[in-house]
């Protein structure tokens, strides 16, 4: 059960409330959905915010050197989730910029950490696993995958395209009717 806030609101009654929105709207997998969860609203929210890095901070498993966020929408929650675990944490870009360093990971990775990739929301987990696999690339262990919400409705519980995966929220725990 997600904790509650000191106004007796769980954390998935407020990430809700911030961040659901009702509509027509084309997911990232191309399908179309009457809802959508705004992870902008969520995540630029700092009491809301805090709450979730102290959540993530909470769920990481022993021995983790490392976090890593993916550019753009994860890089607030793993920022706050570093400072709330007080571990460092790099940004793994999409695609490689085509300038200055090229890199694929932005910050400090030293081969041989273990490291746990925190994501937003998961709708199918191509981006999270696309990024899980530049990490292992770059020659780290990813412990896992840490997702504020996960919206897939037949999804393997606990793992994600190989990977360990938990989230904080599943998309039922915002009490959505309707869905993809």
């Amino acid at each position: 059960m997600a904790p509650a806030h000191k106004e007796g609101h769980s954390l998935a009654e407020r990430v809700a409330e911030a961040a659901l929105l009702t509509g027509d709207f084309v997911l990232s997998s191309g399908k179309r959905s009457d809802f959508y969860v705004d992870k902008y609203l969520f995540s630029t929210e700092p009491d809301l915010l805090r709450d979730i890095a102290a959540e993530i901070a909470g769920s990481l498993p022993e021995g983790v050197d490392r976090l890593a966020g993916v550019e753009l929408g994860a890089v607030p929650l793993v920022v706050a989730a570093s400072l709330a675990s007080g571990l460092p944490y790099v940004i793994v870009r999409k695609g490689a910029k085509e300038y200055g360093t090229a890199k694929n990971v932005e910050g400090r990775l030293e081969a041989g950490e273990k490291v746990v990739l925190v994501e937003d929301v998961v709708s199918t987990g191509t981006q999270a696993v696309a990024a899980a696999e530049k990490l292992v690339e770059g020659g780290v262990e990813v412990a896992g995958i840490v997702a504020v919400l996960d919206r897939r409705e037949d999804g393997e519980e606990g793992r994600l395209g190989g990977f360990e995966f938990r989230s904080l929220l599943r998309i039922g725990d915002l009490r959505v009717v309707k869905g993809i």
